[in-house]
């Protein structure tokens, strides 16, 4: 049985996928041209947040709190008083790469399953992040239970 799987994007630029000895997924070919993606870190955010509450006021929770800051009022054509307030301080975590997409595809993000890019061969492995390697990306991956 094959351990490779090839992909030929929109292009005609061929990527191939296998498993390396850790059980992490090597992703080699041409990223001349790519898009990565990074999380954010709300930290500073959030504890300015709850810094500037008035005394014996309960906070919004931190996921109502990142959904705010990024919240876009039409009515008002502008962000939220908490995005205007606090989303300078949203930090990008530069040291995580959650997304890739080369031109032309194929575009794979942090909580994909391998199955997008084998049905049979990464079935059962999820996208975590990605690390950058001379010849592509190293995928890492979770094993689902």
């Amino acid at each position: 049985m094959d351990k490779t799987v090839t992909y030929k994007n929109r292009y005609g630029d061929v990527y191939t996928f296998q498993y390396d000895e850790d059980g992490n997924i090597l992703w080699e070919g041409p990223f001349m041209y790519c898009r990565v993606g990074f999380p954010n870190d709300y930290t500073k955010a959030y504890d300015a947040y709850c810094n500037d509450l008035a005394e014996n006021t309960t906070p919004i929770n931190i996921q109502n709190f990142i959904k705010e800051v990024h919240r876009y009022d039409n009515e008002r054509q502008g962000y939220t008083e908490i995005g205007k307030k606090y989303g300078s301080l949203v930090n990008t975590m530069t040291d995580t790469i959650t997304m890739v997409d080369p031109s032309g595809g194929p575009y794979i993000a942090r909580g994909h399953g391998g199955e997008l890019i084998s049905k049979t061969l990464f079935k059962g492995v999820v996208v975590d992040q990605f690390v950058q390697i001379d010849t592509g990306y190293k995928i890492i991956v979770t094993r689902n239970v």
